[in-house]
């Protein structure tokens, strides 16, 4: 019986003038024995030489039976798979969604050189590292995000999550995909509530019917609304990073804050004026507890807000603390009732801090709304 040796050597000079069919099965039985028979170390050293020279043969049938039989082992030769990685997509595939040789350091340099297919091949792994989903994040396209957001056996980071996020937050799949997540964090479901409030502004026809200026205050109004209710639910540790986030993006302005003030979001309201003034947290939260009007009023000065708005800001957090004691279902009616009766009449209530009565009004006239179906569905109950 010749030895493999002799049958490899006898294997590159026939495969030479044989036929493309005959090549493909014999590559695809080449590999299978390289894995699954008893070889000496000449031998294996024979096999993988032999494996290599298929790797440049003209018909991708050829190399595609070759990855069909070595790519899913992890007994198989490196150097064979990460050239039959970078081959066309159909041959390709085997090696990238398939072999466990394959490290994250591969991935990533593949995502990073390859083309679409390639990336796409990556997303559809049965386990995507986060390192690798950071790649995708960063370079990939649509259909190659929608996939690694699609496959349950990627994981993925919060700051991947953000980036892809950024970056294609305006394709309403993926942000569908992004919102359905429990682990999206809350700077991601911002820039989402961003987007969506973009593409409001950018219609033509609303534009047409409402009114650019009008629509973008609406636009404007309605983010601003969003991100309130997002703040009242996240969990306490990702506070901090939704403040930094929105102060970064310039929407920490005094009509945002008075709202989450307004509407009873202590917490996410507490650790903005903290970001803003440079305090403590401990003496900010005392100081909105139970200090006095100066105290309270010296705060909000110091986390930027003129002494004309600062003034309202300390009637509104005195008002929440006695609504807060007597009425806690009803904070944001009742502060902003009361906030209206106060101000709304001064000859003050022009400008900045007109605009900021404005909204307290709008808040005050949605909860009240609010209200009566609530009240309504009660009744008919």
């Amino acid at each position: 019986m010749l030895g493999h040796r002799v049958i490899v050597e006898a294997f590159l000079r026939w495969i030479e003038t044989a036929k493309t069919g005959d090549r493909a099965r014999a590559a695809n039985a080449l590999g299978r024995a390289y894995l699954q028979s008893a070889m000496s170390a000449d031998e294996r050293k024979a096999a993988e030489m032999a494996m290599t020279f298929l790797l440049d043969d003209p018909s991708p049938r050829v190399r595609l039976a070759l990855a069909e039989a070595i790519a899913w082992s992890p007994d198989a030769p490196r150097n064979l798979i990460l050239s039959l990685a970078e081959d066309q997509p159909e041959v390709a595939c085997h090696a990238v969604t398939c072999s466990p040789l394959l490290s994250d350091a591969d991935l990533v340099d593949l995502a990073a050189r390859g083309n679409g297919a390639t990336r796409m091949l990556i997303a559809a792994r049965a386990y995507v590292t986060r390192p690798v989903s950071a790649a995708l994040a960063e370079v990939g396209d649509e259909e190659e995000l929608l996939c690694l957001l699609e496959n349950d056996g990627a994981a993925i980071s919060s700051q991947s999550l953000k980036r892809i996020a950024e970056r294609l937050g305006d394709n309403c799949d993926i942000r569908n995909l992004l919102l359905d997540r429990g682990d999206l964090p809350a700077d991601a479901r911002q820039l989402l509530t961003q987007h969506v409030s973009n593409a409001l502004v950018g219609l033509p026809l609303a534009q047409a019917a409402i009114g650019l200026q009008r629509l973008q205050r609406i636009s404007r109004e309605a983010t601003e609304a969003a991100i309130v209710s997002i703040a009242g639910d996240i969990a306490p540790r990702e506070i901090p990073d939704l403040v930094t986030h929105l102060r970064l993006n310039g929407r920490l302005t005094p009509s945002f804050l008075m709202h989450a003030l307004c509407a009873g979001k202590v917490d996410f309201f507490a650790a903005a004026i903290v970001d803003l003034s440079g305090c403590g947290e401990r003496r900010v939260r005392s100081i909105l507890a139970t200090g006095r009007m100066h105290a309270v009023r010296a705060l909000y000065e110091s986390a930027g807000l003129p002494r004309d708005i600062s003034v309202i800001f300390v009637e509104a957090t005195l008002l929440w603390r006695d609504a807060a004691r007597k009425a806690p279902g009803s904070v944001l009616g009742n502060v902003c009732g009361r906030l209206l009766e106060k101000f709304r009449h001064r000859d003050s209530a022009h400008g900045a801090v007109g605009e900021l009565l404005d909204m307290v009004e709008k808040l005050g006239v949605a909860e009240q709304r609010q209200s009566a179906r609530v009240y309504a569905a009660l009744a008919a109950a």
